[in-house]
């Protein structure tokens, strides 16, 4: 009976499914059609902006890219007009777009813009909304304590002004964080809160939403044959309603209960259930195709490393390499570097057990021969393990030289090396020059220890390289609590100025999302950029570094001195070079010391 009901389910799902999603999605292409129909005829008013919230919001689900440029749109028009109620809702539009695409300290950045605003124009609904996805945030990045602190705050406000729909999703978003915690009976009776208002309402999105929270305590509970119940349902509602977002959570969790169904066959009866191991595989790899198109990094990271597993218990051993592979990447493009430690140790592990596995086969070959001939296989034995060892040797040696060299210099920079025994300075006339600068650095330190100083400036360079890398940007040195970079070299880069703008966006939006998770125990910063020609090359002959000369290196410094706290001040050079693709605010004529008067602005 219940191989039946699954069959049933799976029917739904990919035959009725899909036919459902094909209306679903005519549904919302004719709704986006309409809008942006009426936006061509519609004058720069706000009117135009509501217009323009509405597309960013339809296509965050869907297509975030497209969100995003709709967004900004909105933003730009809702600026022009002064309209704080409509930059407010860009700020959240595009925060919400940046959330799709789990680019999280960008969202944050963009949600706190709104909540600034919206405290200013006293809109408590308002509010709530930016408490909701900051809480999502929070629990993403693992803070749950904080989710559950802005959770509790849009509750309130959506109770208070009888929000049934805000109460509903904010009960739902209180039990995931319970869920997490492990108080699954918490997290159950807040997502039954949630899913009676739901069913009162009518509101099939929320429904399916629930669900699948459900789905997931009874999966961490374990109990796998309740939680693809849930699943199951949630994902025959997401798919009628071309929810792609929640279609993949659905599909990726599917999977991984099929796959805890496969570990307990295989830990009780030592052989992994394969019908639910092949059903595991197929819902991950499904999981997989729509988190890529969604771009979502963090759950491909987990779906790629269940399936991983799923296809290593099928005996499938080179395809589990290949897709451990994929994880590991991917975990290497979320994670910090702390974490691809971890991951690099566990990798460590896996080869170190082959190779474990691998010696304990050489070791009973070599037993059958030294029956043979043992002196003579005694002495083989000898000297291949010697040549073996030196060789192994010389090679991590050279790879580890090698590794140094390549985290010392530029990859160009130490080919030359290798190839000539030098490297000659070089001239490059399309550069641009980064010099950011923590402005607390002096208070902090009389706050933090010499230990806590010097590892919270480990971790901000850490994350700066992680940016510059990223970007195509060559990181030239800390100096202090200055950090230099530069782009456009070794290597030829047309784009070099508006790298180093976005890049620097990054900086600051990382030092925010860091400030108001240590407060005080981290630092403040500002930023200056200009473009020009450079001279580079490596300088000394013992402690050597690649290091950048000339006026465009000292008007950057000079770009980074006349900045301000939080902020990016770029020189009329690199304005003209990112004018087109980058929004700023000039700033005006300011005196910067030995340069004279000096065009400036910020970038917004």
């Amino acid at each position: 009976m219940k191989s039946f009901v699954i069959l049933a389910t799976l029917l739904a799902c990919y035959v009725v499914g899909p036919l459902q999603q094909v209306h679903a999605q005519v549904q919302v292409d004719r709704h986006i059609d309409s809008l942006i129909k009426v936006l061509s005829r519609s004058a720069d008013d706000t009117g135009k902006v509501l217009l323009l919230d509405d597309l960013s919001f339809s296509y965050y689900t869907i297509d975030p890219d497209k969100g995003l440029k709709y967004g900004q749109e909105e933003l730009t028009l809702a600026q022009q007009l002064e309209w704080k109620k409509g930059m407010a809702l860009a700020y959240n539009s595009i925060g919400d777009n940046y959330l799709t695409r789990s680019n999280f300290l960008q969202a944050l950045d963009y949600y706190f813009r709104a909540v600034k605003l919206n405290e200013e124009l006293h809109s408590e609904p308002g509010l709530a909304r930016n408490y909701n996805h900051i809480g999502v945030i929070c629990k993403h990045q693992k803070k749950y304590l904080a989710a559950l602190d802005y959770y509790s705050k849009a509750l309130h406000i959506n109770r208070k002004y009888g929000n049934q729909d805000g109460v509903a999703l904010n009960l739902s978003n209180i039990g995931n964080i319970y869920c997490f915690q492990g108080n699954y009976d918490s997290a159950l009776a807040n997502d039954l809160g949630s899913l009676a208002i739901y069913t009162a309402t009518g509101d099939s999105a929320g429904i399916g939403h629930v669900l699948g929270n459900i789905g997931l305590v009874y999966k961490n509970k374990r109990d796998y044959p309740r939680a693809l119940d849930y699943y199951f349902r949630a994902f025959a509602i997401d798919t009628a309603l071309h929810q792609k977002n929640e279609i993949e959570i659905k599909l990726g969790n599917i999977g991984a209960c099929y796959l805890g169904i496969a570990r307990s066959s295989d830990a009780t009866s030592k052989v992994p259930d394969k019908t639910a191991l092949e059903k595991a595989i197929f819902f991950l790899k499904q999981g997989i195709g729509v988190a890529r198109q969604l771009n979502n990094l963090v759950d491909l990271m987990a779906y790629s490393k269940d399936l991983s597993e799923a296809k290593a218990l099928a005996g499938r051993d080179e395809e589990a390499y290949e897709t451990f592979v994929q994880y590991r990447l991917l975990k290497d493009s979320v994670f910090s570097i702390e974490n691809n430690e971890k991951m690099m140790a566990v990798e460590y592990e896996r080869k170190r057990r082959i190779e474990s596995i691998k010696a304990e086969d050489e070791r009973k070959i070599t037993n059958l021969r030294v029956r043979n001939n043992r002196n003579l296989m005694y002495a083989g034995i000898g000297v291949i393990l010697l040549l073996s060892c030196f060789t192994i040797f010389i090679v991590k040696e050279r790879g580890r030289s090698e590794k140094l060299l390549l985290n010392i210099l530029p990859a160009k920079v130490v080919e030359e090396l290798k190839a000539n025994g030098v490297a000659k300075p070089r001239h490059f006339d399309q550069c641009t020059v980064l010099f950011a600068h923590f402005t607390s650095f002096a208070a902090a330190s009389r706050l933090m220890g010499p230990r806590e100083l010097i590892d919270e400036l480990h971790s901000c360079f850490t994350a700066f390289d992680d940016i510059m890398t990223r970007y195509g940007i060559e990181k030239i040195k800390t100096i202090g609590d200055r950090y230099l970079a530069a782009a456009g070299l070794p290597s030829s880069d047309s784009r070099h100025a508006e790298n180093v703008v976005r890049a620097a966006g990054e900086m600051l939006q990382f030092m925010k999302g860091r400030k108001y998770q240590l407060q005080d125990n981290t630092f403040d910063i500002r930023i200056g950029i200009h473009s020009g020609s450079v001279v580079a090359g490596v300088v000394g002959l013992k402690k050597f570094a690649y290091d950048i000369w000339g006026d465009t290196v000292n008007t950057a410094a000079r770009m980074e001195q006349s900045s301000e706290q939080g902020k990016i001040n770029i020189s009329q050079t690199t304005y003209d070079l990112v004018k087109d693709r980058v929004l700023c605010t000039y700033r005006g004529t300011i005196a910067a010391k030995n340069k004279g008067q000096l065009n400036m602005y910020f970038v917004v």
